[in-house]
């Protein structure tokens, strides 16, 4: 009977894995079908290169992934210390009643409605951005980092834990044993060996920041140019899909949101093979 039930459970996840994998392709396909008609009049190259003019007839895309790319990135380097402190405070420093308390804050917002971040950015962060540097509205590709920044922040912490927590505890004595300070074993022991987890959490903070639509939406300002500075207001890629979905079916400014998928599920085909690669990496070191 346990053997008949461990088959059905397993031929179970067996068909899990292949619906996922279906659903994956389809929606890929699905992206390829629908800007079929770009990879046939040579529309698509031209998308990822020129300049949005609905005027002179121009749709590229070109300033929503500098966008894109400027608003993720920023935000993963303002994210990093913040998530290696707090980390670095929940296994090593703060007392064990405080750091279980931390963790479950951190976990709690995971949870947070992506909405409930943009408002908090529309009606504190802004207005604080505008006041301080004079400049513009301030809904800019900062303020977006910022908030972006608080938003991949918990996952980067609960992965950074998570590392610091497999690293060999008889390293961690032999700190002790020598008189090492927390400190000392934090950056000396803990970092060392948890690098592979640390990079990891890095990579999957930019595929988050790389997806996230309404933060960006409420807050980048949505100007579509090439930024020149943080100040600068821009739009990125899925905001430019969310804002351009009512165009008409058959104009070049619709199509153009099919090249962003295709950006964008590119760019998330990269993250997820960094980080398959890093664990694959990972294995093959272990004894």
């Amino acid at each position: 009977m346990t053997k008949i039930g461990d088959t059905i459970w397993e031929r179970l996840f067996l068909l899990c894995a292949i619906a996922s994998v279906v659903v994956t392709a389809l929606i890929f396909g699905f992206m390829v079908v629908l800007g079929l008609p770009l990879f046939k009049g040579g529309h698509f190259f031209y998308l990822l290169t020129q300049p949005w003019l609905p005027s002179r007839h121009a749709y590229g895309i070109y300033p929503m992934i500098v966008g894109t790319i400027s608003i993720a990135s920023l935000a993963v380097v303002i994210a990093f210390p913040l998530s290696l402190g707090c980390a670095s405070l929940i296994n090593v420093i703060a007392p064990r009643p405080f750091s279980r308390f931390l963790r479950r804050v951190v976990q709690l917002m995971t949870g947070i409605p992506t909405v409930i971040y943009g408002l908090v950015g529309v009606f504190l962060l802004v207005p604080l951005m505008r006041d301080l540097f004079q400049r513009g509205s301030g809904m800019c590709i900062l303020s977006a980092a910022l908030m972006l920044a608080v938003l991949i922040s918990p996952t980067m912490i609960l992965f950074f834990a998570d590392s610091f927590e497999h690293v060999p505890r008889p390293y961690l004595d032999a700190v002790d044993a020598l008189g090492g300070r927390p400190v000392q074993k934090f950056i000396y022991v803990m970092i060392p060996c948890a690098w592979r987890g640390i990079l990891t959490g890095c990579i999957l903070g930019i595929g988050r920041a790389l997806g996230d639509t309404l933060v960006a939406l409420m807050i980048a300002g949505n100007a579509i140019q090439v930024p020149s500075s943080p100040l600068d207001s821009a739009r990125v890629l899925t905001a430019h899909i969310a804002l351009v979905i009512a165009a008409d079916y058959d104009s070049l400014e619709f199509k153009s949101i099919f090249a962003c998928g295709v950006v964008l599920y590119i760019f998330t085909t990269i993250v997820v093979l960094a980080v398959r690669s890093l664990g694959a990496s990972g294995r093959r070191q272990e004894p």
